[in-house]
């Protein structure tokens, strides 16, 4: 398989979906090319191999009409910004003509003696220079014997105006003393009747819609945005122990650096000194601060709350946590949901379709009324309604926006393919360790023996594993409120410890451990469903430690969330049956539901084995054990806490290591999915109802260019909604 190259090209000139169409369709053509153009963003997403160059995609997207560069760099685009805005001009420009022309023509009160070269006069500049983008766009499209949706808007407003113009010089619309009354119906115009309002008020209601529907989109945008400048721009690095501060593109891998209280972390890294707590509220949605010490992982962009740290980077640049995000994001914004491909496929014939339509309503009014002029109105009502637009902005602006959204609240949306799973998933296997559970061993109980008492049983328990690395061991010390120092330490692999502490010879590890050294160990008081510990003194059984996995505060209320949202919750582990029997009761799973002692394969046969008897299924995990299940699920969900190959395998990752951030990303991916579906609904919904009412003449050009504007806006505009979106917490406050 020969490798690929990506790059994202902005596309400039795109003034509907046919256009992103036609571009996609070009390049697709390309060998070694397989590009997905996203109307909402201009942007094409392209793979290309390396016998293609990015001169050649550009040299294609040129050929086919428009422009194309490379992405800008942050501070060429913050310079563009600060440009002056052409479109609103032209907008402002526009408003001011039309406003007395259409005041003019349709209040006869108004119209003074050869108002209607006024009006005229008015609306040229509107039909000519305002209305540009559009001819200028359907010209372009004839030279590449295409339509699309510019096609209509400039057939619309120029057929108005030429037989505006053709009345006024030829006919006897020109005539001092001149009325026209107001007409609301295709078979109530006159042959004396002027179109100068319509093309004047078309273009005004157009070029409007446009600057909403762009300041809107990049509204849609504004939380990746967000997210790309939530990175440090300058570093402190720490040299021969002496501190200098450096732009952030200076840092490698393995320079140590300092962060201060209240500054940004500058990228992923390891800390070397101090200790603190890391608010990391921006980057994962999660509220509480964590805390760090040496030997911590931490995240770029997430801000020092507490004491001054030293860190050593581990990634820079576009390998940090960040970068990697900010890119899924993008991939995810860039694709196509399944639900856009018939959207695709009808703007593609839609504009032909149109002007056919348009053709055969003149025709029949013209066979039916005789009158040319009521005919001429209804066709040129049937070309400027009908707007393929909002088709095209219904699947991108709502993916931009949730997607978006999303990743401000930790989830991470691989693909648009991926929201159809969510909406057909009802099961989800939870992985216990690290999902579930926290991952780390604590103290869950003592059971000591005669003679002994809890905090005697602790204190020699933790003071002897206080030397000890093993996490059962370092739960066991961490729980023990005060401890003494031990002496002859010795650790015994697979079983356990032995010391002397404050001169008693203390045995801790498997109940063989003691056996062999002739401790006689009752077997009441261990605990099947926990990790058991057993303790001896002096050759004398002193007690049962029982340690266990601890679950996450909130795994409780996330599982009971899920079951609110139609799913049904399985437990899914390599540990024994007793502690997955613990665990699953403190979360509230049935045990019926729960699925133990099973290897990495058995966990992709229990993921088959549910969809065979036809279930959807879910698949939550952090480790590379739950790599192969994640990606055998209908829908995988990996926590970005977990390992890599877990969260490559995923459809969904979870920035924050929490799993009420599975309720989320099931909500979110459901209420965008519900969104484009409402978007697509309207748009079809719109042209089936009001092109044929044009075509009856029962709405008038005028009111059909507001229609059609108000459409694309609405789309948008509901898309937005998404950004109310509220997290389980939030929510559930």
């Amino acid at each position: 398989m020969r490798s690929q190259n990506v790059v994202e090209l902005s596309i400039g000139g795109m003034t509907c979906a046919t256009c992103a169409g036609r571009v996609e369709k070009k390049l697709n053509k390309m060998p070694g090319v397989t590009a997905s153009v996203n109307f909402a963003t201009e942007t094409a997403h392209v793979s290309y191999e390396p016998s293609v160059t990015v001169d050649d995609l550009v040299a294609t997207v040129v050929a086919t009409g428009y422009s194309a560069t490379p992405p800008v760099v942050e501070e060429e685009a913050a310079s563009v910004e600060t440009e002056r805005d052409p479109l609103r001009d032209r907008l402002i420009g526009s408003i001011v003509l039309s406003i007395p022309v259409v005041l003019l023509s349709m209040i006869p009160a108004l119209q003074f003696d050869n108002w209607q070269w006024a009006a005229l006069t008015l609306a040229a500049p509107v039909v000519t220079w305002g209305a540009w983008p559009f001819h200028r766009a359907a010209l372009l499209n004839a030279r590449h014997a295409t339509a699309t949706m510019d096609t209509l808007i400039s057939l619309g407003v120029a057929a108005s105006f030429l037989w505006s113009l053709y009345a006024l010089f030829i006919g006897d619309a020109g005539m001092t003393g001149m009325k026209m009354p107001l007409d609301l119906f295709a078979r109530s115009v006159t042959e004396q009747h002027l179109y100068l309002e319509v093309g004047a008020a078309l273009t005004t209601f157009l070029l409007a819609g446009r600057w909403f529907e762009h300041r809107a989109k990049r509204t849609a945008g504004s939380a990746l945005r967000a997210l790309l400048h939530l990175g440090a721009k300058q570093v402190t690095l720490l040299v021969d122990g002496r501190e200098q501060t450096a732009p952030i593109e200076q840092l490698k891998v393995g320079d140590v650096f300092v962060v201060r209280p209240g500054e940004k972390i500058a990228t992923d890294g390891v800390v070397v000194e101090g200790a603190s707590a890391v608010d990391a509220s921006m980057l994962t949605g999660e509220s509480v601060p964590v805390e760090v010490g040496p030997g911590s992982d931490v995240v770029g962009a997430t801000v020092n709350a507490g004491g001054r740290l030293i860190v050593r980077a581990t990634r820079v640049g576009a390998d940090t946590q960040l970068a990697q995000i900010a890119k899924l994001v993008t991939e995810a914004q860039s694709g196509k949901a399944p639900v856009q491909r018939l959207a695709d496929r009808i703007s593609s014939v839609f504009v032909p379709a149109v002007i056919l339509i348009a053709l055969g309503t003149f025709a029949g009014w013209l066979a039916v009324t005789g009158n040319v002029t009521a005919a001429f109105t209804a066709a040129v009502a049937v070309l400027i309604v009908a707007c393929p637009c909002a088709l095209g902005l219904a699947t991108p602006t709502a993916l931009l926006v949730g997607t978006g959204r999303g990743a401000q609240l930790g989830v991470l949306i691989r693909g648009p393919e991926v929201l159809e799973s969510t909406r057909r998933v009802d099961t989800i296997l939870l992985d216990k360790t690290g999902t579930v559970t926290t991952g780390v061993m604590a103290l869950a109980g003592l059971s000591p023996a005669e003679g002994f008492t809890n905090d005697k049983l602790i204190w020699y328990a933790g003071s002897l594993e206080q030397a000890s690395e093993h996490p059962i061991a370092r739960a066991i010390a961490a729980a023990a409120p005060e401890l003494s120092k031990v002496e002859d330490f010795t650790a015994l692999p697979g079983l356990g410890a032995s010391g002397v502490v404050d001169g008693r010879t203390v045995l801790v590890g498997r109940a063989s451990l003691l056996s062999d050294n002739g401790v006689t160990v009752p077997e009441e008081g261990a605990r099947a469903d926990m990790t058991s510990v057993a303790v001896a003194v002096d050759g004398q059984f002193a007690g049962w430690v029982h340690v266990a996995d601890t679950v996450k505060p909130t795994s409780s209320d996330a599982i009971a969330a899920l079951r609110r949202e139609g799913l049904r919750p399985v437990l899914l582990t390599g540990d024994a049956a007793g502690p997955a029997g613990l665990v699953a009761a403190q979360v509230g799973i049935a045990s019926a539901d729960v699925v133990s002692g099973v290897l990495p394969s058995g966990k992709v046969d229990a993921v088959r084995e549910l969809q065979q008897r036809g279930a959807v299924v879910a698949m939550v995990g952090d480790g590379v054990n739950d790599a192969a299940a994640l990606a055998a699920a209908d829908l995988g969900l990996a926590m970005g806490t977990g390992t890599d190959a877990a969260i490559e395998a995923a459809d969904l990752t979870l920035v924050r290591g929490d799993l009420t951030a599975t309720v989320d990303a099931i909500r979110l991916s459901r209420a965008t999915l519900r969104n484009i579906k409402q978007n697509l609904f309207w748009a079809f919904a719109y042209n089936l109802v009001l092109i044929p009412l044009a075509a009856l003449g029962l709405v008038t050009p005028v009111l059909a260019g507001l229609a059609m504007a108000f459409s694309s806006i609405f789309v948008v505009l509901n898309s937005l909604r998404l950004f109310r979106f509220r997290g389980y917490s939030a929510a559930a406050e």
